[in-house]
């Protein structure tokens, strides 16, 4: 992957990580848990489910379904909130399991507005206090 070019179709710095291993739901098991027994949060880019877990780290998954497109393009969407996370990690609560689900807008959503209804999700999850300052990188 490139480091320190703009890659146009996800709009975004590479910075050289993404969300690392530790901190990902990889389990079917896992994800299904969380969507059937955990709290849903939604946004027109996004569907947010967050549940309580019994580890000490905060864990994210990411998916996107058929309905967002061909595979290329639920990679992309799936890059673009992996992206999102990797940025807001540090900020986010520890002992939390969350599903992030990409809707078709994804696609077309520049990364502030996508960013914008990820804080504005986690927010509404009871995640994050009123903390948009806290993540804007303009002041």
């Amino acid at each position: 992957m490139p480091s320190g070019r703009s890659l146009p179709f996800i709009d975004f710095q590479w910075t050289g990580s993404w969300v690392k291993r530790k901190f990902r739901l990889r389990r079917t098991s896992d994800f299904k848990r969380v969507r059937q027994t955990g709290r849903v949060f939604t946004h027109p880019f996004l569907v947010l489910t967050v549940l309580p877990n019994e580890n000490s780290s905060i864990r994210i998954g990411i998916t996107a379904s058929k309905a967002v497109g061909s595979a290329v393009q639920r990679n992309r969407a799936k890059r673009r909130l992996r992206a999102v996370a990797d940025s807001m990690l540090s900020k986010l609560p520890a002992e939390w399991d969350m599903v992030l689900i990409a809707r078709k807008p994804v696609l077309t959503a520049d990364f502030v507005e996508l960013r914008e209804a990820v804080i504005g999700l986690m927010e509404r999850a009871g995640l994050l206090p009123d903390s948009r300052k806290e993540f804007d990188d303009r002041t």
